[in-house]
């Protein structure tokens, strides 16, 4: 499995092979064992095949082709909607309408939504992960019929890549492990942490292509923008509010 992690590549190019159902049901299942909040497992798993409801997806998620291409679109949900009805079936008054709530139920939706990645590419299958899943949650909330209690927070597309990508860069360890303690970063170690990324072909083509003199300037100034991230940030508190989660 390591030797799995280790490969890891975002897919973004599929063919319409479609994965068998007893592969798919393994995987899932993988996913259901992920470390779950007092075993409570809080989300809920939205796994799409229909071409109707993939075009729909498709615009939510800022129309990548990949959404389309690969046969599967999961959506990982924080979902205490399950769990309250059962909590109130069973003559318990659930108090899960807060914001700690939704973030216990996001975490745990993270470690399925990673543990279904890892299943995905031990198959031999590719994934990749969909941010849009947050921008449009209001959207995807729509599509996919989602209740009050449950919030869309992650997306993945599976199926039989179509590319063979090179591996992605990663900083070295140094840059995000830090050994009994927080380490602040200097200056120094800025400039070592990212010398490697900042080197790299592709880093130049990013500057040219778009007119700027640092990578980080093409972070805040094209890719993650401040006036995206306040826009994106106010939707999807209202979302969080709309569904029932602010009580505090």
């Amino acid at each position: 499995m390591i030797e799995t992690m280790l490969k890891h590549r975002s897919i973004r190019k599929y063919k319409n092979t479609p994965i068998e159902e007893g592969m798919l049901n393994q995987i899932l299942d993988a996913g259901i064992r992920a470390s779950t909040t007092g075993n409570m497992q809080v989300y809920s798993m939205v796994v799409t095949k229909d071409e109707i409801l993939r075009k729909q997806l498709l615009e939510a998620h800022f129309n990548q082709d990949m959404v389309i291409q690969a046969p599967v679109h999961i959506t990982f949900c924080a979902d205490f909607n399950r769990f309250n009805r059962w909590c109130r079936y069973r003559k318990a008054e659930p108090g899960y309408d807060n914001f700690l709530s939704f973030f216990t139920a996001s975490i745990d939706a993270l470690l399925v939504a990673q543990n279904v990645a890892l299943a995905a590419e031990d198959k031999g299958l590719g994934i990749c992960y969909l941010g849009t899943a947050t921008y449009m949650a209001d959207r995807i909330i729509e599509i996919l019929n989602l209740p009050g209690d449950v919030v869309p927070v992650a997306a993945l597309v599976i199926g039989y890549p179509d590319e063979a990508p090179e591996l992605t860069d990663r900083l070295p360890l140094e840059g995000v492990v830090h050994r009994e303690t927080y380490h602040d970063y200097s200056k120094d170690d800025i400039d070592r942490i990212y010398a490697e990324k900042e080197a790299l072909p592709l880093t130049a083509e990013l500057l040219e292509e778009n007119q700027k003199q640092t990578l980080a300037q093409v972070f805040t100034g094209n890719r993650y923008t401040k006036k995206d991230n306040v826009h994106f940030s106010k939707q999807f508190l209202k979302v969080i509010e709309q569904q029932g989660f602010m009580n505090q």
